[in-house]
C-alpha cells in the first residue's frame, strides 16, 4: 500500500503540486481568468463566458495582495475590468464608466458625464436574442463613452433604477456599471470602487459554455475580443 501511495505521489500529486506552485503567483499578478455566472454584462459578456484577465494592464502587484510594486497606467473610461466588490469582496466583471473627479448622472437610463450626455444609438436586438432570457423585448444600443463604443442593454419589463442625481467621484475611485443596465449590481448600489481593488482588464473570451443548454460550447465565442466592432 505504501508503495502505491508513493507512486501516486511521485507520478501525480507531486507534478500537480508543482504546477499549482508555479501558476498560482502568475494568476495572482500576471494573467488570470474569470468565469462569468450572471448576465449583468450582456450582450457583451454572457453567462458561461470564461474571460481572460490581463493583470499587468495597469500595474504589477505583490502576488496574493493588492499592494502595488509598480504602476504604469490607470483604468480608462470604457475598459472592462475585474474588481473586488466593496459590498462583499466578491470578484466582479464591470465596465469603467466614471473616472476620479468625474460628475455622473443617470436620467431615465441615459448616462451623463460631466454635463455631457453620452450618445446611444439603437441597434437591432435580434442577433443577441438567443442569449437574452430576461425580457421578451430587450432594447440594445451602442453607447459611446468618449471614444469607446460598446453595447448596452435595457429590459423594459423590469422595475429598475434608471435615474440618480449628479454624483462626483472622489479621487482614486472609479464608477463601474454593467452593460445590462437594468440587471446589474454595480456602483449605483455599492458605490465607487477604489483603484487598488481593480485587479486587471478583461479583453477576450477564452471559452464559453451555454448554461441554459446543458453547457454546450458556444464555439463562435471562443477567443472572441470584448472590444466592440461597429462594422
Amino acid at each position: 500500500m505504501n508503495t502505491t501511495l508513493k507512486r501516486i505521489y511521485r507520478e501525480w500529486l507531486k507534478p500537480l503540486l508543482l504546477v499549482v506552485i508555479i501558476t498560482s503567483p502568475l494568476r495572482s499578478s500576471v494573467i488570470d481568468w474569470n468565469w462569468v455566472p450572471t448576465g449583468s454584462m450582456k450582450p457583451t459578456i454572457v453567462e458561461g463566458d470564461l474571460v481572460l484577465v490581463n493583470k499587468l494592464a495597469y500595474d504589477l502587484k505583490v502576488p496574493f495582495t493588492t499592494h502595488h510594486l509598480a504602476q504604469w497606467a490607470d483604468p480608462a473610461r470604457g475598459d472592462i475590468v475585474v474588481c473586488f466588490s466593496p459590498h462583499d469582496g466578491t470578484r466582479l466583471v464591470k465596465r469603467v464608466v466614471g473616472l476620479p473627479g468625474d460628475t455622473l448622472e443617470l436620467r431615465h437610463g441615459v448616462l451623463v458625464i460631466n454635463g455631457t450626455v453620452q450618445p446611444a444609438t439603437s441597434r437591432d436586438a435580434a442577433p443577441y436574442a438567443r442569449d437574452i432570457f430576461e425580457d421578451a423585448h430587450p432594447q440594445v444600443a451602442v453607447e459611446r463613452l468618449g471614444a469607446t463604443p460598446h453595447l448596452v442593454m435595457a429590459l423594459p419589463s423590469r422595475s429598475a433604477g434608471r435615474d440618480f442625481a449628479p454624483y462626483r467621484l472622489p479621487e482614486g475611485n472609479y464608477f463601474l456599471m454593467g452593460d445590462s443596465r437594468d440587471n446589474s449590481f454595480d456602483s449605483r448600489f455599492f458605490g465607487p470602487v477604489a483603484r487598488d481593488q481593480i485587479l486587471g482588464r478583461a479583453h477576450h473570451v477564452i471559452a464559453s459554455f451555454d448554461t441554459a443548454r446543458y453547457l454546450l460550447p458556444r464555439l463562435g465565442r471562443f477567443a472572441q475580443s470584448l472590444d466592440f466592432d461597429e462594422r
